[in-house]
């Protein structure tokens, strides 16, 4: 009687085949690259005023974005943003109304700044978390307000300060929006590769470790108050260039611009937007720009509850966000596409 023989094959790690890897990396720059070409048309096609409104929503996705990887990839809450952006803002006007500053020397100038606040904010917020961290960043966004018109020797009070817009280089041929705009989109685009870039080093790694669980992130080596303190400082950095180029687009701060509200309705801006999403801080900045004066065209009354009640359609509507909803429907019409070439070979 034969014996059988059971042959096993040793176990291989079976890779990824390189052109499904190549296609999941393809579209997402396909998607980009779209983007940026259209963002560079735009200003071409619309009129100054709209020019203006969409360089404001690029200035607001910057700020979103330091804000997305301070709560969204690091899992800190903060009300206080309004701030950073606020001092960002006064730090490049001051240096160009006071000191002559030339306005691209400016953007160090107001990153430095706010990249020491931050840092300097970070420390103490060590010992916080959650709801006691939200409350000590909401108390430096109310108290900044009335502390910018006690100096008004420097900050020019509640008159605030007017500046020159940056004139656009002869060479160029733009007009001034078109210039301002320009400025704001490279500042846009330099800051989402800068951020994308620490994501996917390992500072990114560390930092969605703290995020997830600080205890098992600590027990793997994760240096807590190193990243913490490092995210607090690069996410204030960020709304202080963004104040910087406001200031570039506006010519114009004064404290009543820099309220309360507008570190809350940052905060909304982002969870519309998309936690922890890659265009969740564009989205934000979008609907951060263009839904308050909807919501004022709406009802000049009461806008703030159009923009409540346009806020609570969104989350019913897309609980992850704008983001999470751009995601959802991109996957589902792909998955159609796919069965469509299946029935038809």
């Amino acid at each position: 009687m034969s014996e059988l023989k059971t042959v096993t094959k040793p176990a291989t790690s079976v890779a990824p085949p390189a052109t499904s890897v190549v296609a999941r990396l393809r579209w997402p720059l396909i998607a980009t690259a779209a983007v940026v070409l259209l963002a560079c048309a735009a200003p071409f096609q619309l009129v100054p005023f709209h020019t203006f409104q969409l360089a404001m929503a690029m200035v607001y996705a910057v700020t979103l974005l330091g804000l997305n990887l301070l709560v969204g990839h690091t899992g800190q809450i903060s009300l206080g943003h309004g701030a950073f952006f606020a001092v960002g803002a006064y730090t490049a006007a001051i240096a160009m109304e006071r000191w002559d500053t030339p306005y691209f020397a400016t953007i160090p100038l107001a990153a430095a700044v706010t990249f020491a606040l931050g840092f300097a904010l970070g420390i103490p917020a060590l010992r916080l978390r959650g709801l006691y961290l939200a409350l000590v960043t909401l108390a430096i966004a109310i108290f900044l307000v009335p502390l910018l018109k006690r100096f008004d020797g420097l900050t020019g009070g509640s008159m605030g300060l007017t500046v020159t817009k940056p004139v656009p280089p002869a060479w160029t041929g733009l007009a001034e929006d078109q210039w301002l705009y320009f400025l704001a989109l490279v500042t846009t685009v330099l800051s989402f590769v800068l951020v994308a870039g620490m994501l996917r080093s390992r500072v990114g790694r560390a930092l969605h470790a703290v995020r997830d669980n600080e205890i098992a992130a600590e027990v793997l080596g994760v240096n807590l108050a190193h990243y913490k303190t490092l995210a607090f400082a690069w996410s204030a950095l960020l709304a202080g260039v963004a104040g910087c180029v406001y200031t570039w687009v506006i010519a114009f701060v004064s404290p009543d611009s820099f309220a309360v509200t507008l570190s809350v309705t940052l905060l909304a801006g982002l969870v519309v937007g998309g936690l922890g999403t890659t265009w969740g801080p564009v989205l934000g900045g979008l609907f951060v720009m263009f839904v308050p004066s909807f919501a004022q065209d709406v009802n000049q009354a009461a806008p703030g509850v159009i923009f409540g009640l346009l806020i609570i359609a969104v989350m019913y509507l897309a609980p992850t966000g704008l983001a999470g909803l751009v995601t959802q429907w991109s996957q589902w019409l792909g998955h159609r596409v796919r069965k469509g070439k299946n029935h038809a070979h």
